[in-house]
């Protein structure tokens, strides 16, 4: 009887064995094969290393809580569909430009551009920053260990602003048809202008104590994108020119003129406008003799320097230029 007992005895043993082997060996495969959780694939798929101003960021799924740290970027942002949860204020038409202002309730003002308030920004627990490298470079450090930063270069060239804003927020899709649609608009706008594309535009601007003509920024990168011709005198790779004299005012001929003046802030400058527009110089300019002088809204043509202000400034064309 002992002999059937030993043998089963083994035969049990052996089996057991098998088992646990293949239990170990089952272990060993899971671990091998096993996936992350959910949030950990997320994280590891959608970080990606954005290139940017001031070197590189890596940014992992889509951020929820950005900043906005120029008008530009506050711009781009709520184009993409984005609104932030805390913006500096607008220059003029604080806290934020009429054109955009239905757009922001709810948003935080963190004051100055120039000088954003570094306490608000912390409280507000961020997971992205969208700054200027020329309007926060000496703050970069201090920016950046508050949440994952990125800067542009500057602050008017709107399609840059707009295509690290895209790659930032992880919106590439929203990025891509804007810029379709709006490739289609300014097809369309080419077209219906035809001849009056030729017709020369100036751009100026009154100040306190001088005028100045406006080369570049972001109204002349529209223009130029939209065919409008300028005069030779007044294209180049500096911003413009200031005008201190009043003998200077034949400098601003062209055949139509875009005043970009702030209407917005008594410090005098209309004033000097009013002075300058009543000097027989003055009237003596194509536009002013042909009636094309269009007054312009500074908040979209000059400060707002995004894809919106863009589409603003079209739709003012159009009316400017009679189009249908």
């Amino acid at each position: 009887m002992s002999r059937p007992n030993t043998f089963t005895f083994k035969l049990l043993a052996i089996f057991l064995c098998m088992l646990v082997m293949a239990g170990c060996g089952g272990n060993q495969q899971g671990v091998a094969t096993s996936e992350p959780t959910q949030g950990q694939a997320t994280e590891t798929q959608d970080a990606r290393v954005v290139q940017h101003a001031m070197g590189t960021t890596e940014i992992k799924g889509t951020p929820q809580r950005v900043v906005t740290l120029f008008q530009g970027a506050t711009d781009a942002a709520l184009l993409l569909g984005v609104k932030p949860v805390g913006a500096v204020e607008s220059w003029i038409e604080q806290p934020w430009y009429n054109y955009i202002r239905d757009r922001m309730e709810g948003v935080t003002n963190l004051g100055s551009e120039n000088q954003p308030n570094l306490e608000e920004i912390v409280a507000l627990k961020p997971d992205l920053i969208i700054a200027s490298k020329t309007r926060h470079e000496k703050i970069a450090q201090q920016l950046s260990a508050i949440a994952p930063t990125v800067m542009t270069e500057e602050v008017h060239l709107w399609k840059d602003t707009l295509h690290l804003s895209a790659e930032a927020l992880n919106k590439k899709e929203e990025e891509q048809k804007f810029l379709t649609e709006w490739g289609q608009k300014v097809a369309e706008f080419k077209r219906k202008m035809g001849d009056k594309l030729k017709l020369e535009a100036g751009i100026v601007d009154f100040r306190v104590d001088h005028a100045r003509i406006v080369y570049t920024g972001f109204s002349a990168l529209v223009l130029e994108e939209l065919g409008i011709a300028r005069p030779a005198s007044q294209r180049g790779e500096e911003w413009g020119v200031q005008l201190t004299s009043k003998e200077n005012i034949p400098q601003m001929d062209a055949d139509i003129i875009f005043d970009q003046t702030s209407t917005s802030r008594d410090d005098g400058r209309l004033d000097l406008r009013k002075e300058w527009s009543e000097h027989p110089l003055w009237k003596n300019l194509k536009a002013v003799k042909n009636n094309r002088v269009f007054e312009v809204d500074t908040a979209v043509w000059n400060n707002g320097s995004g894809p919106l202000a863009a589409l603003e400034m079209l739709e003012d064309l159009y009316g400017f230029y009679e189009l249908k």
